[in-house]
């Protein structure tokens, strides 16, 4: 087992790690700002659309996941621009493949968005 914190402390750190992971993102990845505004402003618009807890967590989770992924994208990038100061086409394709994941999270998003709002319109 590897030495180090355990119990509470792990956790209390963790968290600590957690936000400054999220911090960092912020600061530096315009994306992450966008799709975080976007969450911010869509949130209270799938509240409103439906009453449905389902719904509400496919909504909220479909957002929460492009978030996720973004952060998972951006360290990729981090990593690979650490590491990669020379171009590589090794390199280039995992920021390609992040950068994919990317919008694959986006498109789930909208569908899920246009199919229920579909749905409630019709």
């Amino acid at each position: 087992m590897k030495p180090g914190r355990t119990g509470l402390r792990r956790v209390f750190h963790a968290m600590i790690y957690s936000w400054q992971g999220l911090k960092a993102t912020f600061i530096h990845e315009a994306a992450f700002r966008q799709e975080l505004a976007l969450v911010v402003i869509l949130i209270p618009l799938a509240l409103w659309l439906t009453s449905d807890a389902i719904e509400i967590s496919l909504l909220i989770g479909s957002l929460l996941l492009v978030l996720i992924v973004e952060l998972l994208n951006s360290a990729i990038e981090a990593i690979v621009d650490r590491f990669g100061g020379e171009l590589h086409k090794l390199s280039g394709r995992a920021k390609d493949i992040g950068s994919a994941a990317v919008l694959i999270a986006l498109l789930n998003a909208v569908i899920i968005w246009g199919l229920l709002i579909y749905k409630h319109l019709a």
